[in-house]
């Protein structure tokens, strides 16, 4: 039996986003049949503006991806902290560099889902995944948000939580902030989610 590949490719300026990909990854792998490779996209910012930034350094067990990389996988989940309601531009900078597959249409017909990080509550937690869907849409890739498939964790009132029906996601706030228990576990029920929609299209 053919292994199914998922691909979670995210952008992390300080952490957030790939400790919930790492999550996601647990929840795709705990799948049977079903293997995530963890990706990273190519950093824009010079290194001495990430210095100044106080940016920790990027991870060395995650390698960097290349557009055409994709197309060896049988679905996505991308992630990437917001920036005004969007994506942040170094994840945008890798869709833009993917010209050739789009005008193939070489990922049309793949299921993807999306994650995020923002710092407060009007920061575009809803709002940055519905921009995103865009850059799917424009490859024909299939959007697998989560629905309320989290269960009643999905109307938890009596904590902070990130995420939505669109998909995972959590709260950095001025950057001190971590994933609560509950962010993670949802991370990994997306995982879990999209890895089994993924292996059930790609049968």
């Amino acid at each position: 039996m053919a292994t199914t590949k998922v691909y979670v490719v995210y952008y992390s300026l300080y952490g957030h986003v790939e400790t919930m990909a790492r999550e996601i990854q647990r929840g795709v792998n705990s799948v049977q049949g079903v293997e995530a490779t963890l990706w990273q996209v190519p950093e824009t910012l010079p290194e001495r503006i990430l210095e100044k930034m106080k940016a920790p350094k990027k991870p060395d067990d995650v390698p960097e991806i290349r557009p055409e990389q994709l197309l060896d996988a049988d679905g996505f989940i991308f992630g990437f902290p917001s920036r005004f309601g969007v994506m942040a531009a170094q994840f945008k900078a890798f869709f833009d560099a993917s010209s050739e597959i789009w005008a193939a249409q070489a990922l049309a017909g793949k299921p993807a889902g999306i994650f995020w990080s923002t710092g407060f509550h009007g920061g575009g937690q809803e709002l940055s995944a519905l921009t995103a869907i865009t850059q799917l849409a424009h490859h024909g890739m299939i959007f697998v948000p989560l629905g309320y498939t989290f269960g009643k964790a999905m109307f938890e009132m009596d904590e902070v939580k990130g995420g939505s029906c669109y998909g995972a996601g959590t709260y950095a706030a001025d950057g001190s902030r971590q994933p609560t228990g509950l962010e993670y576990q949802q991370a990994f029920h997306q995982g879990k989610y999209i890895a089994e929609i993924t292996k059930r299209l790609s049968d």
